[in-house]
């Protein structure tokens, strides 16, 4: 343990007088200190590395100043005070929700929907600051699913009508839709996932009417056709998903609503970490160890944005700007956007893109 220098305090004898006989300066015995605690402040390591946190991944939330090293890269990281944020992007031509979403924060697709007219064909691609006219789908419809890229996007099921359910699947190369394999089952409502030749859907509400069935059948995609994967846990509609079909995500759901997470391995669903907030409607993006939740239903409508780590999810002081559900959206963790959806009795043409917060490293060297 160090030296502590006694003070003015320490010279002051049981009369109420100073001591004057040693002056005011000196050193207090070790025997004179009762607070165990300060062995502790004066015994660290020599070496500061025992210090500082060393980890396999960044942590998903890091706070202000917070160091640590990456054993995986060997880099030493510090965050620089840049936070997680979303800002307004441009908004698109056609007002909608229940539509479908792919691509990414700068190439993204926003396809179907319903608008005040009903039920909607009309597709639109966006370059990161605006948004222009894309090929019409072939089958106009909402509540349907999508996954993909803006130049090989895929979407399938939906609702073309109050009561009407599709299992239609399109493809699009990046000007127009073609068709593309039905679905085993028609459903609406559903969560997908994955990429054009690899897609997953999950989840959704089967009818008859007036009752609904949550759904919790699984169907991949190869290119071509529909076949059933592994069941998810629990049935659920409004669900969300991000990821692969060998290494995916889904997360949230309604009728009741669920904070619940599962992860897929290409065959089966197994129990994740649960959201901080249970909500519907809401959106994912990412993949399944660096995922992303935002928006969606409690109700009333979140704007709440949670970023999951491969274990648990964290709540983001970050939030949307608009709290809203039935909307599309896509990206990365890091890198997020959403647009369209229902903001209280209005629907929306706004877009919203997610910056998560930045590091900065330093390379570590041996001496």
């Amino acid at each position: 343990m160090g030296i502590i220098t006694r003070s003015i305090a320490n010279n002051i004898v049981t009369s109420g007088k100073l001591d004057g006989t040693d002056g005011l300066n000196g050193v207090i015995p070790a025997s004179n200190i009762a607070n165990a605690s300060l062995n502790n402040v004066t015994a660290l390591s020599a070496s500061l590395g025992d210090a500082i946190e060393s980890v396999a991944t960044d942590p998903v939330s890091p706070s202000e100043g917070q160091l640590w090293y990456n054993t995986t890269i060997g880099v030493l990281k510090v965050y620089d005070g840049t936070p997680a944020a979303w800002s307004a992007g441009g908004n698109l031509t056609t007002a909608r929700n229940g539509l479908a979403g792919a691509g990414t924060q700068t190439e993204s697709l926003a396809a179907g929907g319903e608008t005040p007219g009903g039920a909607s064909n009309a597709t639109e691609e966006y370059n990161g600051s605006t948004w222009g006219p894309g090929g019409n789908m072939g089958t106009a419809r909402y509540r349907l699913s999508g996954c993909g890229t803006q130049t090989a996007g895929l979407a399938f099921g939906g609702q073309i009508a109050p009561g009407a359910i599709t299992n239609a699947t399109e493809e699009y190369n990046g000007s127009t839709w073609g068709p593309g394999g039905n679905l085993g089952t028609s459903r609406a409502r559903l969560g997908g996932l994955g990429t054009q030749t690899a897609g997953l859907a999950f989840g959704g509400f089967i009818p008859p009417a007036p009752s609904s069935t949550n759904s919790s059948a699984t169907e991949e995609y190869d290119g071509s056709v529909w076949t059933g994967g592994g069941n998810l846990g629990a049935g659920r509609q409004f669900i969300a998903g991000c990821g692969l079909q060998t290494a995916g995500l889904a997360f949230g759901g309604g009728n009741p609503n669920t904070n619940s997470t599962e992860e897929y391995d290409g065959s089966t669903w197994t129990a994740g970490g649960n959201l901080g907030t249970a909500r519907q409607n809401l959106v994912g993006a990412g993949t399944q160890t660096a995922g992303l939740a935002f928006g969606g239903l409690i109700p009333p409508a979140t704007g709440a944005t949670e970023l999951y780590d491969g274990t648990s999810w964290t709540t983001s002081p970050a939030t949307m700007g608009t709290a809203r559900y039935g909307f599309a959206g896509g990206g990365t963790q890091t890198a997020g956007v959403g647009f369209a959806g229902t903001a209280g009795a209005g629907v929306l043409t706004a877009t919203e893109e997610f910056t998560g917060f930045s590091v900065s490293t330093k390379k570590v060297t041996l001496t």
